[in-house]
């Protein structure tokens, strides 16, 4: 006696198993039909995802179709709209690849020879890889090349059979029943035709949702709905980004901005950037100058170094703010990249969006104190650190130089070059002439400080010692007169001329006594004869001192 529980569940089985398979039958008779006459089938939209479109087309999986299509023609689609499609294939995941265009299945030769004459684009089936390309069927047994399969390699070729793919007949031999297919022109010609659509709808100033397609050291290009655009590195963010992989990833989605679109090159530069605040929007008042900050060194150029005190804001301390001590070349020999420093804000120009740093602000002016330090008149020593044509600089302090003109170099000889007697490093001791703490220069002379004759004699001698000289040169009332070797002073003759016309006063010394002393130090020349001689150049006379400047190094005398 049979089992009832048994019968009734092989009936059932029979069952399921007949109606999966009429469906499947079904399915695929249906799907065929569709693709042998290109025949369009209306489905309806039942689901929309970031990329794709799912549409119900009667079959038991659903159709489906790329986002983009509906982007790139400003076409609202939503669930339940409905639409006319045609199926292509199946894609990895089992879904039905969809078109929106009609495309023929050839059914017979005459098919296949009206397609070839009218370079149509039909539809076939890949069905295995061959030598040198794969074999395809279009409702008869056609080759492709691998050339023109569209794949870059064998794997790729692999991945193509069981597909179904658009493609246009290049060769057709119906005695041989030679048939050659072309993939990739057709795939080319649909890129361009996208790209072209693309084009003329994008604008500048659009916004548009993109796919980071490949990453490069200046940027990353972008798929916005099948045109490609660059999004510079220097577009990515208000802040520093060293290199486009820190932040982007190939196949990221991401929302940009068209900023240019280079009609002629068909070049679109886009921007991530510009969808956010800027961030000196929010510096008003936020930094003062005289503050002192800490920041990043992100960059160094060949005038100064742009520090970083927040992500979009940067500053940059110029290369003559970086030492008060000695003159910076390079910005790289004091900072670095990387490098965290205290600077001082100097200005902010928020309009401009620029903020000026010093870095030797934050370690104090030694000028300050330097009137007090090296007053005028005092004695100083240091390294000479620089020769110019003009002088020598010397080190007096960390950040404090003073200058030797040349001809306060030496008193024994005139110096034509800074260099002949000195020379970089060489340890010198100075008479301070001046400081100027405003402008930041010290005046020094070396030649001040090594005693002269000048010096000596006027150690020697006071106001009113009567001294002998010789005339040097007489114009009207004033004369110079030679005191000894080197040593000049002036002389007023018109009160002595005076005095001439009067009587020799009592005691008053005769010249003519010194006559032999004068010519033992004076050896040209021959002594006056007598003080009523008129006053010439060449004459040794008799001098009162009438004033001595030991400060001025200056001396005045009167005939006697």
């Amino acid at each position: 006696m049979s089992n009832p529980d048994v019968s009734t569940a092989e009936s059932t089985l029979e069952n399921n198993e007949s109606f999966d398979k009429i469906l499947s039958q079904y399915e695929q008779s249906h799907s065929h039909r569709v693709g042998e006459d290109g025949r369009q089938l209306e489905g309806t939209v039942i689901a929309v995802s970031a990329e794709s479109v799912f549409v119900d087309i009667g079959f038991k999986t659903e159709g489906i179709l790329p986002l983009t299509l509906f982007q790139n023609a400003n076409e609202t689609v939503e669930v339940g709209t409905k639409l006319l499609v045609t199926v292509k294939g199946r894609d990895a995941e089992g879904y039905y690849e969809l078109s929106r265009q009609r495309v023929e299945r050839p059914k017979d030769w005459t098919a296949l020879e009206k397609a070839f004459a009218d370079k149509a684009i039909i539809v076939g089936t890949v069905t295995g890889v061959v030598k040198g390309g794969l074999t395809v069927d279009v409702g008869s047994r056609a080759f492709m090349p691998g050339s023109r399969s569209g794949a870059r390699d064998a794997a790729e070729m692999e991945k193509l059979v069981g597909q179904e793919i658009t493609c246009r007949i290049i060769k057709l031999d119906v005695a041989e029943e030679d048939v050659v297919v072309d993939h990739r022109s057709v795939a080319e010609e649909e890129e361009r035709s996208t790209k072209e659509r693309r084009y003329a709808e994008i604008k500048e100033g659009d916004t548009a949702l993109g796919t980071v397609r490949s990453l490069a050291d200046y940027g990353a290009f972008v798929d916005i709905g099948g045109v490609d655009g660059l999004l510079h590195i220097s577009d990515i963010a208000w802040g520093r980004v060293n290199k486009p992989a820190d932040v982007l990833s190939v196949g990221q989605q991401v929302e940009v901005k068209v900023l240019k679109i280079d009609a002629a090159s068909k070049k679109i530069s886009l921007g991530m950037k510009q969808l956010l605040p800027h961030p000196w929007d929010a510096v008003e008042g936020k930094y003062t100058a005289g503050e002192r900050v800490r920041g990043v060194v992100t960059r160094a150029t060949d005038f100064g170094a742009f520090v970083e005190l927040e992500f979009g804001i940067e500053g940059m301390v110029h290369l003559s703010e970086m030492s008060w001590a000695k003159k910076v070349h390079k910005p790289s020999d004091l900072l670095k990249p990387g490098e965290t420093v205290e600077v001082m804000i100097l200005g902010v120009n928020v309009a401009e969006r620029r903020m000026s740093l010093g870095l030797k602000q934050t370690l104090g002016d030694p000028w300050v104190e330097a009137q007090e330090k090296f007053a005028a008149g005092s004695t100083v020593e240091g390294p000479v650190v620089s020769l110019t044509k003009f002088g020598a600089f010397v080190q007096l302090a960390e950040g404090v130089e003073g200058m030797i003109h040349v001809s306060e170099i030496s008193a024994e000889k005139r110096v034509e070059r800074p260099q002949d007697v000195l020379r970089v490093g060489q340890v010198v001791k100075a008479k301070v002439l001046d400081v100027d703490k405003d402008k930041r220069q010290i005046k020094l002379s070396m030649k001040q400080l090594v005693p002269t004759g000048l010096d000596e004699y006027i150690a020697e001698h006071k106001e009113g010692d009567v001294v002998t000289g010789r005339l040097i040169e007489v114009s009207g009332d004033n004369a110079t007169v030679e005191l000894g070797e080197g040593i000049r002073s002036r002389c007023r003759i018109a009160a002595a001329a005076a005095k001439e016309e009067q009587p020799a006063a009592a005691g008053q010394v005769d010249l003519s006594a010194f006559s032999s002393m004068l010519k033992e130090r004076w050896k040209s020349g021959p002594v006056s004869a007598a003080k009523t001689d008129e006053v010439r150049a060449g004459q040794i006379r008799s001098f009162k001192i009438t004033k001595l400047d030991l400060d001025a190094k200056t001396i005045e005398v009167q005939l006697v």
